[in-house]
């Protein structure tokens, strides 16, 4: 099991890691990333890392998009763009990828990669979160495809996408087999886009609800076949926990580098802070934390690219990497003192990005069990 870099893969790393340095130096705050930005990521390659070459993406496995990932994560002070992007990427393109029919993935799949496009995942609702087979949004065939009728929210990039990937009750009698996943256009009849939520962090991004009334989706739009919804959604979720937080890996080490040079830099009593003991052991915990996330979400995407089952690995990824964003956020607030809770400093803003890490693409608490499961409990 070897995770380095390829010297190409290396020098693609640095290529990014430049890249978006240049490009976000700063978090945004106040206002929502535009289309400019958008396609910027586009012209980057980053929006189609995973895609097929064919349809304009990079072609790359799952070991090799976490790297760039990682190296957005790292570059781009603002980690709202970076998990825009990657929920973008493997929530809703992958999907399509994976099991939409050839005239969908046509249609939408290099506009996706360019950036020309931004997409949408549409699954959770106000009363099924985490479990799929309870969904209340309906799919009722009609000749020709499928109308459908619901209400989803937090769906990240909701407010400004233009393509929707989603995920509907066809049959209520057969729980998570009664489930059919869909990509639908923002301009078809019966799409209507709330207002975006007003969130703790992430705030770069937009998030809302987006609500379905009698929307006509033809068939060639369905993914998979009717009743797959759940496995899809389940394949779109190992990509996501695995490779989107990756990008909060490359946040880690981006804010573990400040904080080791404000450790170094910063005076107190005559003495560099980072001489104090309780100073340095906080800042060693983060690396400790780091290095062990870092190495579980490899191992993760390397299971996927081996064709393995990788249920329990990326679990253990998604939990270890999300609780590390977390309590290395709240290590370097506390490093920084008084600065990290400064606005201007950016310290905090990483803290209320960290949170939500914890929460999407299944809690904490869901990892748990998940990995008990897969442990036999």
């Amino acid at each position: 099991m070897h995770f380095d870099r390829t010297t190409e893969q290396e020098a693609a790393y640095r290529d990014t890691l430049t890249a978006v340095r240049e490009r976000f130096p700063a978090p945004i705050h106040d206002r929502f990333f535009d289309r400019k930005e958008w396609r910027t990521l586009g012209d980057l390659g980053l929006l189609g890392l995973s895609i097929p070459a064919e349809y304009g993406g990079g072609g790359l496995g799952a070991l090799a998009t976490a790297f760039q990932v990682e190296a957005l994560g790292r570059g781009c002070a603002d980690t709202g763009i970076v998990f825009a992007a990657s929920a973008h990427l493997f929530a809703c393109a992958m999907p399509l990828a994976g099991f939409g029919g050839e005239e969908a993935r046509a249609r939408f799949l290099p506009g996706l990669a360019s950036g020309e496009l931004i997409a949408g995942n549409a699954m959770t609702e106000d009363e099924a979160g985490s479990d799929v087979s309870r969904l209340a949004t309906t799919a009722t065939e009609v000749p020709g495809g499928y109308l459908l009728n619901g209400t989803k929210s937090f769906v990240t990039n909701g407010p400004v996408s233009d393509v929707f990937v989603t995920y509907a009750t066809t049959d209520p009698r057969a729980g998570h087999l009664g489930v059919t996943g869909f990509v639908v256009a923002r301009d078809a009849g019966g799409v209507r886009v709330g207002a975006p939520f007003e969130k703790m962090g992430l705030t770069s991004v937009p998030a809302g609800t987006v609500t379905f009334e009698d929307c006509f989706v033809p068939a060639d739009q369905v993914l998979g076949a009717p009743g797959q919804g759940g496995a899809i959604f389940q394949h779109s979720m190992g990509w996501e926990r695995a490779c989107l937080f990756a990008g909060y890996v490359g946040m880690l080490d981006r804010v573990l580098d400040r904080t080791v040079e404000h450790a170094r830099t910063r005076r107190q009593f005559g003495a560099a802070i980072g001489a104090n003991q309780s100073v340095a052991n906080r800042v060693v915990d983060m690396k400790l934390r780091l290095e062990s996330a870092r190495l579980l979400l490899y191992r993760a995407c390397w299971e996927m690219d081996a064709g393995r089952r990788p249920t329990l690995a990326v679990a253990l990824s998604k939990l270890a990497v999300s609780e590390a964003a977390v309590a290395g956020a709240l290590d370097a607030v506390s490093v920084f003192g008084a600065r990290g809770y400064l606005r201007d400093a950016g310290i905090e803003t990483t803290l209320r990005d960290a949170v939500p890490a914890t929460i999407f693409s299944g809690t904490s608490d869901i990892q748990r069990l998940i990995i008990a499961r897969e442990l036999g409990l």
